[in-house]
């Protein structure tokens, strides 16, 4: 039996369709980390692993700088820099900036496990977007991210 909460909410049309686009990018990303944690399996990676390295794929950046990009909170991306570091897939290096604030970036094992990853994720990839034009999924990226930077501008739900 489905119960229906009462509410007094009165979207505008665009606030109920961009609230159904939060809906279902909800649902999407769960299924994208579900994917995304078969895919680097046996690379012995996570979604959340692939996350921090893919943050670092243009050069080394400091656990803050990954936390903002990636929109995740500073504790949770040290734990994985940690994780990973054990595994020896990145290093920490002195940063010229920062003194207290090392530089995470890829080790050789690292490279190598990324490489191996965005070939995996390429075909992947192309296999989910076989059939829809890329030009649909071009406007869907544009629109994501206007939205993402309207929120980021926002940085509040109000």
């Amino acid at each position: 039996m489905s119960t229906r909460i009462p509410t007094d909410a009165r979207h505008t049309p665009g606030g109920a369709a961009f609230t159904e686009l939060l809906l279902e990018v909800f649902r999407v990303n769960g299924l994208l980390l579900a994917a995304g944690d078969r895919l680097t399996e046996d690379l012995g990676l996570s979604s959340a692993r692939w996350q921090v390295l893919g943050a670092i794929e243009e050069g080394p950046a400091t656990v803050a700088q990954i936390a903002r990009k990636m929109g995740l909170k500073r504790q949770s991306v040290q734990r994985l820099v940690n994780v990973l570091a054990e595994a020896r897939l990145v290093a920490l290096a002195p940063n010229p900036n920062h003194q207290r604030s090392p530089l995470v970036q890829f080790t050789a094992a690292g490279t190598r496990a990324y490489a191996q990853l965005q070939t995996l994720q390429a075909g992947w990839a192309n296999r989910i977007a076989d059939g829809i034009s890329a030009r649909t999924l071009t406007d869907a990226l544009a629109t994501l991210r206007q939205l993402r930077q309207r929120l980021e501008q926002a940085r509040s739900p109000e």
